[in-house]
């Protein structure tokens, strides 16, 4: 198993990190668009819609991400990230103010509100992975790193120090421990950032730490979809992973709100 998800996820920097660093804006986003479709189709499948509700569901995802592609300038994203701005706002809402009740209560939402809740959220990933790469492409890749060393430095700690569990009834595998052992992790990759590469700008360390702990609820928030839905993993794609919900879970909660912050720390800035 080790072995088939490290060769798993070597073939998927192989494809990756040449379309985040080359592909002209208007591709990048065309092949984001197939990846949130893909994820939202394992979303469709966690909630439980049908065959027919499912197609209905990404033929009116895809039109809507070819409404707002248009909106995508060949050298620029301003346009794009006005029209999406409201999206990353009610993306953070979300994040921060409800899932952590639908987390403690374990809540279960009705379908037709999972369905649309997944068409917000996802499109705020898809959103976010436009405007950031416009922006920097090293800096979508460093925030993509940060939860992915969250995300290990978590089950390491947890694994060697975990005691106290974090979510018993969601994810009985993680611990506070895990959760203390990730902030560790992004702290030293932010300071590895600074003292290594000249970026003198601290705060990158609250950024990242925000990401983090934006990493870990999605984490959450997808594995008790999984839990009510009786799945262990969103899908079958990506073998050794499981599904596309299963490796973007942190990313969706984490980069629409990372544009949010490094937009309006620019905009304080200059005002």
């Amino acid at each position: 198993m080790l072995k088939t998800r490290i060769l798993t996820a070597i073939g998927l920097l192989v494809v990756f990190l040449p379309a985040l660093f080359y592909l002209p804006n208007v591709w990048w986003a065309y092949v984001t668009l197939l990846l949130a479709l893909l994820a939202l189709k394992e979303w469709a499948e966690l909630i439980k819609l049908t065959n027919t509700q499912t197609l209905i569901y990404l033929v009116t995802a895809a039109m809507l991400g070819a409404y707002f592609k248009q909106a995508i300038p060949i050298y620029g994203f301003h346009p794009f990230f006005y029209n999406a701005l409201i999206l990353f706002f009610l993306s953070g809402i979300f994040w921060f103010i409800f899932a952590p009740i639908c987390l403690l209560k374990s809540f279960k939402m009705p379908k037709i509100v999972l369905a649309m809740l997944g068409l917000l959220l996802i499109g705020a990933f898809w959103a976010a992975l436009i405007c950031l790469r416009v922006i920097d492409a090293a800096l979508l890749l460093s925030l993509m790193t940060t939860i992915w060393i969250a995300d290990s430095a978590a089950y390491f700690a947890g694994k060697q120090f975990g005691k106290h569990k974090l979510a018993p009834s969601i994810s009985p595998g993680k611990t506070w421990e895990g959760v203390a052992g990730a902030l560790v992790g992004v702290t030293i990759f932010a300071t590895i950032i600074v003292l290594g590469f000249g970026y003198h700008d601290l705060l990158i360390f609250p950024l990242f730490w925000v990401v983090a702990i934006l990493g870990v609820i999605g984490d959450l928030f997808e594995s008790m979809l999984k839990r009510q839905a009786g799945v262990k993993d969103s899908g079958n794609i990506l073998p050794g992973h499981g599904g596309v919900l299963d490796r973007i879970d942190g990313l969706i909660p984490a980069l629409p709100v990372a544009v949010i912050l490094i937009y309006f720390t620019q905009v304080l800035r200059v005002t």
